[in-house]
Order: structure tokens, then C-alpha cells, then sequence
């Protein structure tokens, strides 16, 4: 029978430790990836249960993405926090969450109380905005370069 507690094993322990190493927020099928390129042996259902394992025991953290769920492991702040997620590299930076005297009292203007909350920022960042302004510059000027070469 079971008692409802998870066992230890080595696919658990592979899994942990990849998401461990990962730079930033992954997905499933990517840490899939990342474990068989390493020949280690687990199966993706496993990838995706031990993530999301970890995710509702407060181990990781989960954001959704582009369509996607992703996950990264909770080491630096155990504690409840937030995110600004950069939406053109998937940089991360942990924020502190907002006063909960503020989240109840915009609940309670609305008619909500508060059971759980998810708060996630998502932009870009300072790198990927000096990209993005440098790929217009350079959209500018071929423009402007075809237009002169039209007349």
C-alpha cells in the first residue's frame, strides 16, 4: 500500500542535478534532452513528474513561456518570490513579492479573496532591448539604402 511519501532513486537524483546546472528556466522536453545527451537513462514522463514534483513541494520554480512550462531550481531563495522574466533571452531576475495588504485590497475591491497567487513580470532586458533598438537602426538604414538606390 501506499503511504503517499516518494522514493529515492537515481532518475530522481539525475533529474534533480541536471535542473541543478541549467544556466536558467528550462523546459521538460529540454532537460529530457540535456539527461540522454549525458546517457543517463529516464524516461520524459519521469522528467515531467519529478519536475512537477519539485514544483508543488516548492523546490522549483515554474513559470509558463512562450506555450511552454518551465522550471529551475529553488537555491538561492527558498522563501515565496516573483519574477522578471526577459522575454527575447528568458534572463530571470527574482523580485520580492508585492505587499499582501496590497494584493487583498485590490481582491476585496473586486469581490475575490486571495487563495494563491502567481506574479510574473515578463519584458525584455537590458541587452535584448539594445538589440532590438540596434536590429531597427539597421532595418533604418537598408531601407533607407534601397530607397536611394530606387531613385
Amino acid at each position: 500500500m501506499a503511504t503517499g511519501k516518494s522514493r529515492h532513486t537515481e532518475q530522481k537524483d539525475a533529474i534533480t542535478e541536471a535542473l541543478r546546472e541549467a544556466d536558467d528556466f528550462i523546459s521538460a522536453s529540454d532537460l529530457y534532452a540535456q539527461l540522454r545527451a549525458q546517457h543517463r537513462t529516464v524516461g520524459l514522463a519521469t522528467v515531467y513528474r519529478q519536475l512537477n514534483s519539485l514544483a508543488e513541494s516548492g523546490s522549483a520554480d515554474t513559470i509558463s513561456m512562450g506555450g511552454r512550462q518551465l522550471y529551475r531550481l529553488c537555491v538561492e531563495t527558498p522563501k515565496h518570490h516573483h519574477h522578471l522574466v526577459c522575454e527575447g533571452c528568458g534572463k530571470t531576475v527574482e523580485i520580492e513579492p508585492p505587499d499582501g495588504d496590497w494584493m487583498r485590497a485590490i481582491a476585496a475591491e473586486n469581490g475575490f479573496t486571495i487563495s494563491r497567487h502567481v506574479l510574473e513580470v515578463f519584458g525584455l532586458c537590458s541587452d535584448c532591448q539594445k538589440k532590438k533598438k540596434a536590429g531597427k537602426q539597421s532595418k533604418q538604414g537598408e531601407q533607407a539604402q534601397q530607397a536611394r538606390q530606387g531613385e
